[in-house]
């Protein structure tokens, strides 16, 4: 994963609400349809983003247990140094580093604070330098406290899940669009190169237009997963695309773009289910 460059700075999308003038009270409102409260639900709908850790998790973990993964962590071989935690915290990207300081600053003289001048040193690389032999141990150990935990959520959220459903929203995208997004920053992150999200974004609307901009979300879903793809294959580590082959376009074809359950798909041939 790549850490972020800068976040993505698209509000959300306010929705007009039709209001008629009249000399007479007006009348109660009308429960909203099931159709309306549908299209109003994000992937920031808790019950919804539930359903996104578990299907990234699938992708990073193996396993739908996305609560058991605060305290994952290896090297992974990809150039990115040490990768952890429930999105894949790189100690060569960035992203671990700014974990780091950030549950050091809510719980000072924590079991990691001590690796910052090493975290600092190795960002930008692979190199173990100044956190072997015992960071992975450390690690582990602060997976314990809910504290850690907590900032790991923060750093996810402020990262990578925020920044994707906001976009999502802003380009007129509905559930399974705003994670296809979260699933590209995770892998991708956000900085300049171009296999970033954000340019990967813009390959995707040389071809199609968003619903934001009148185009079909079909379509353009379909053109952006085409630029996902391209992205994946120019790096090794990630050029396995069934996270997207059996498993996003699947969601897709099927037409589920609230990203309804039951869900069933697979990741490296691995099966899945949520019911």
């Amino acid at each position: 994963m790549l850490a972020i460059g800068a976040l993505l700075g698209s509000a959300l999308i306010a929705v007009p609400v039709a209001a008629h003038a009249t000399a007479a009270p007006a009348p109660a409102a009308e429960p909203a349809t099931a159709a309306a409260a549908a299209a109003a639900v994000g992937l920031d709908d808790p019950a919804k983003k539930e359903i996104a850790m578990k299907i990234v998790s699938s992708a990073e973990n193996s396993s739908l247990d996305w609560k058991a993964q605060y305290k994952y962590i290896e090297d992974i071989d990809d150039g990115r140094g040490y990768t952890a935690g429930i999105i894949g915290f790189c100690s060569g990207t960035g992203d671990m580093l700014d974990l780091v300081e950030y549950y050091t600053q809510i719980k000072p003289g924590n079991a990691l604070a001590k690796y910052l001048p090493a975290l600092r040193r190795v960002d930008g690389s692979d190199s173990h330098a100044g956190l072997d032999p015992n960071f992975t141990k450390d690690w582990a150990k602060a997976a314990q406290d809910a504290d850690f935990r907590k900032a790991q959520d923060h750093e996810r959220d402020r990262v990578y899940f925020n920044p994707s459903v906001n976009q999502g929203k802003a380009d007129g995208i509905g559930v399974l669009g705003q994670f296809i997004y979260y699933d590209a920053i995770v892998m991708h992150g956000d900085g300049g190169d171009s296999t970033s999200f954000r340019n990967i974004r813009k390959r995707a609307l040389t071809k199609a237009k968003p619903p934001s901009q009148g185009g079909n979300e079909t379509t353009y879903l379909n053109a952006f997963l085409d630029a996902r793809v391209w992205a994946m294959k120019q790096e090794e580590a990630h050029s396995d695309t069934s996270r997207v082959d059996t498993a996003q376009r699947v969601f897709l074809k099927k037409g589920n773009l609230n990203l309804n359950t039951p869900l069933d798909w697979k990741v490296y041939g691995d099966p899945f289910h949520i019911g």
